[in-house]
Parts: structure tokens; sequence; C-alpha cells
């Protein structure tokens, strides 16, 4: 919005300074003078009032904005590590750039964290001396009413048959009614007239935005301090307790222990997934659910509950999303002497969502066997190569190569369950040995043997609390309400001044208006039906008597 420019007497008609957007006063981008309290003090000054102005504001708001889109884009450590996984493994020359820049874990970048601090202390010295402005505004009344109001940006001139005096208070008892606030002149003040002012709401508006967008800021501290997110990937058949032991991955608030977690048990029953099956959107998928069974504390009776997308599960204030889904090839591997050296669903990263083709591996430490493998729920050759041709389990196969030797396990270095090094084993076969579910492969020279038993799903799920999401939501909304609060209400004078006639019978009455906020927005029409209206108010009433006689 533009503001008006008026002569010498809109400037008088206002009265005051005009409360902007931002912090009023000085020019912001002006040198700070010499005080004397040293030219140090006027340096903090100026530095204070460039970071509470509203540009500055805003200039961090996009900014927080803009960091906040490689959060959505890329892989996030904290929501998805088994992503940021693939993303390594698919640009092994610029995933290292992006964590070095802090890019798989945005919302805990120590730049982010820069750039939302900086934020919030710019709306703290921008809300805070607006809210005792505000409450000064409350209280003034309006300014006395220019001498010529003829000048203003509208105005409007009518005889009168009551006199000057009669004829203001006639004005300001319309004006009243209309909810305007008045001002009339004070005792032994000369003249006749009334300044009456609306539109108080724009600021209060103005002012909750700014109060709501702070309380934003504050949830989520809130939700930083005191909320954790984990994530935990679950086999069907398994089960797990949310402690610190049982999760995968913990990402605790700075005020958060383990004794913080949510005291449940769940156990995945069932993940099954469907898929659209023709058109050109073959393949995609239509439906997840996820049945589990839960216990919301110790020894508390057992629930069930089917968590979908976007329909999390609801337990002792925490949530449980399901994020991720994959397959787990059911492997048995025995020893050169028979024995049973692994027995487990086997979880499987999808290289490929749209077709689901996995990669995994099998340790069997005990029988030193490793085996690296690649899962397709649906499988075809294309040019010999294994693929998958819909991400179902309608035809599931396994491409599997074996390693003997020694798997490292027990050095004491930490290794991914879904990586194998191959540098102390020795290749047990040429090429990749295919297998379809029942199948077991004899490994030679005696070493053992390995079954494909079968497919299961797994599924990540993600669990958080976050006591700042209903505040955050209040004040959003809020910030909203004030925004349109701010854009919806104007702020208008309206003056009225009566003098005597020339006559000497009755008065002329001079109307004035003035809108605040801007030039246009609807002020004229408004303004003419003030006039009109008053214009009538003034007129004589008929006598009716006189005209009965006639």
């Amino acid at each position: 919005m533009t503001d008006v420019h008026t002569p010498r007497e809109q400037a008088a008609a206002e009265g005051e300074e005009t409360v902007s957007f931002g912090i009023t006063g000085t020019d912001p981008d002006a040198t700070p003078a010499g005080t004397g309290t040293g030219p140090s003090a006027g340096w903090l000054r100026w530095g204070w009032r460039q970071l509470t102005s509203m540009r500055t504001a805003l200039v961090l708001l996009f900014l927080l904005a803009l960091g906040s889109v490689p959060g959505s884009v890329l892989p996030q450590q904290g929501a998805d590590p088994a992503a940021v996984q693939q993303y390594y493994a698919s640009h092994p020359a610029l995933a290292p750039w992006l964590n070095h820049l802090g890019l798989f874990n945005v919302f805990a970048a120590p730049w982010f964290a820069a750039i939302y601090l900086l934020l919030f202390t710019s709306l703290v010295g921008c809300v805070v001396p607006r809210t005792f402005k505000l409450a000064g505004s409350a209280r003034t009344p309006p300014p006395r009413a220019p001498r010529n109001l003829g000048r203003l940006p509208h105005s409007a001139s009518f005889p009168s048959s009551l006199p000057p005096g009669a004829a203001v208070d006639a004005a300001a008892a319309m004006l009243g009614g209309q909810r305007f606030r008045l001002r009339r002149p004070a005792s032994g003040d000369s003249g006749h007239w009334v300044s009456a002012e609306k539109g108080y709401l724009r600021e209060a508006g103005n002012l909750l935005f700014h109060l709501a967008l702070l309380g934003v800021l504050v949830s989520i501290a809130l939700g930083g301090l005191f909320g954790y997110k984990a994530d935990k990937l679950l086999v069907e058949g398994q089960a797990f307790s949310d402690t610190m032991p049982a999760l995968d991955e913990f990402h605790p608030g700075r005020l958060v222990s383990g004794s913080d977690l949510a005291p449940f048990s769940l156990t995945l029953d069932r993940f099954s997934a469907s898929y659209l099956t023709s058109g050109d959107s073959r393949g995609q998928p239509s439906d997840f659910n996820a049945s589990v069974t839960y216990s919301p504390s110790p020894g508390a009776p057992s629930r069930t509950y089917n968590i979908r997308i976007n329909d999390p599960l609801s337990v002792d204030s925490a949530r449980v999303y399901l994020i991720g889904h994959g397959y787990a090839p059911v492997f048995r591997v025995t020893d050169s002497h028979g024995n049973v050296a692994y027995d487990e669903a086997t979880p499987f990263i999808p290289a490929n969502t749209g077709t689901f083709l996995s990669d995994g591996v099998v340790k069997a430490s005990d029988a030193s066997l490793g085996f690296m493998g690649v899962f397709v729920p649906t499988a075809v050759s294309v040019g010999g190569t294994l693929e998958s041709a819909f991400p179902a389990p309608d035809f599931p196969a396994v491409s599997l190569i074996g390693y003997s030797g020694n798997l490292g396990m027990n050095s004491g270095i930490s290794q991914s369950v879904y990586q194998l090094n191959t540098a102390g084993m020795a290749k047990i076969s040429g090429s990749p040995r295919l297998m379809l579910p029942g199948q077991t492969w004899t490994l030679p020279g005696g070493r053992g043997a390995i079954t494909f038993v079968g497919v299961k799903q797994w599924v990540s799920l993600a669990i958080t609390y976050d006591p700042g999401q209903v505040p955050a939501l209040v004040c959003g909304m809020l910030a909203l309400g004030g925004l349109l609060v701010s854009f919806l209400v104007r702020r208008r004078r309206v003056f009225v001044r009566a003098v005597p006639a020339a006559s000497g019978s009755g008065s002329v009455v001079t109307v004035g208006g003035l809108a605040r906020t801007d030039a246009s927005g609807g002020f004229e029409e408004e303004f003419a039906e003030l006039a009109a209206e008053l214009a009538a108010q003034q007129k004589p009433e008929p006598n009716n008597q006189s005209e009965a006689g006639a």
C-alpha cells in the first residue's frame, strides 16, 4: 500500500507519528551520530535498529524459508537415515559436500540455528516497542481538526439551518453512533468542530500478526528443547519397546533424556501394500497399511491399530508414523557341520522405489560366510540382467554372491548391517546365484549351505513427540487472522467544522476525510456516504402545521 501525501494541513491532521509496519523513528540506514556515551554506543544502537527493522525481519524470514528447502528436497538423517545412505550410494562425490554443509540434517545445522535466533531476536525487538506504542495509541484521542478542511484529500461543504454548535453536536452524535472515536474542543477553545477516527483494529491486527509469528518461533523452540524423534525398522512379527537401546535412531531435544520416552511397546503383525495394475500409473502405490498391536504402558491391555500414511498412531503424547517399507527375504545358513548359523528375515534396502529392486547383505559370522544380494519382488530377465517388473511380490527372487572368511565383526570396529566388508574374504563362486523361495544353494568345498526360505516385509516407523506442534498451529492461525485484519481494516479520520453563515441564519458545515493507510480501498465511497448523511441531517425539519394550513 502507498502512503497518502498531503499538504501541511494533512500533517496537522495526523497529529502524531504514523505507525508503520515495523518500528518507526529515525532512519535505520542513517549513520549513527556521536553521543555523550561515545561512538561505540552509537554504533550499537544503530546495529540494534538495523536488526529490529522490519526489512531485516523479512530478509531473515526469507532466509529461514530458503534454508528449509533442502530439508524438504534432500533426505534427512533424523527422518529417514536409510534414504541418506541411498543418496550416498547414488551420489558418492556430491553427498560428502552436502553433509559438510549440514544439508542432511538441516534443522539441526548451526547456520539454520543462527538464522532462527537472529529472526527471533529481530521480532522481539520489533514487537515489544510496538506493544507499548499500540497501548499508548489506544488511549490517544484523535487530533484536533485542521483549520482548512478543504485542503484534505476528501472534503465537502453544505449549509445547515442549525447554529454552529448544534450542527457539530448533531454530527458528533451521528459519528459516535457509527463507532467513531470522537474528540471535541476543550473548554475555552474557540470554534466548533469534532474529530472522529476509526480503524484502530488495523494496528491491533498488525501487532497480533507479529506476536503470533513470535509465538510460532517459540513453539518451534519448545519442540526443539522438549521434543524428540526416533526411527525404528520393524519386520513383520517383530516387536520392540520404546527405549533407547531398542531404537535404530534417536534424536532427543536439548532437554530430553531416555527416561522421557513414552513407555509403550509395539508389534508389527502384518504389512500390506496395494499398487495400481493398469494405465500410465501402473505400479504406483494406492494404499499402505501396517497392522500393529501395542500396549500404552507396561502391564496395560493390548490394543490394535492400522497405521497408514498421514494416519499415525497416537500413544501417550507420542505419534508413530509410517514413513517407509521394503522387503526382508528370510534366509537360513548352515555351516560345514550342518549347524544353523543364521535363520532370520534380512531387511533389504530399495535401490529403486518404483520397482522395489533392493540390495542387502547376509552375515553368518559363526559359519564365516557372507552374502551380498539383490532382491526383486517380480523377477524378469532383461538382456540377461535381473530386473523387477512390478513392486508387489508376484514372483520374488534373489541373486546372491557368496564370500567365505573372516567378516571382521569381532574387530571392535562398528559395521553397517547393510554393507559387507570383503577385504579379508574369498569369493565363493564366479557368478551370482539366482534363487527362488524354497531353494537351497549348497556351497562348494563343503562350506555349508544357504536356503531362501521366503519373504516378509518391513516398515520404517518414525516416533515423534513435539509439544510445540499444537501451539504452533494456533499461533499460525492467529497470525493469519491478524494479517487479514491489518489488510482489511482501514485507519481513517473524519473532521467536521461549522461556522456561522454569512446570512446570519444557520451555519456552513465543512467535512474533511483522511485515510491514514491508503488513498483508496473504498474510503471515497464511505466518505461520500458520511457526507451525504451529515448533509441530510442538517436540513431543517418540515413545518407540518404550516403545510396543513396551506
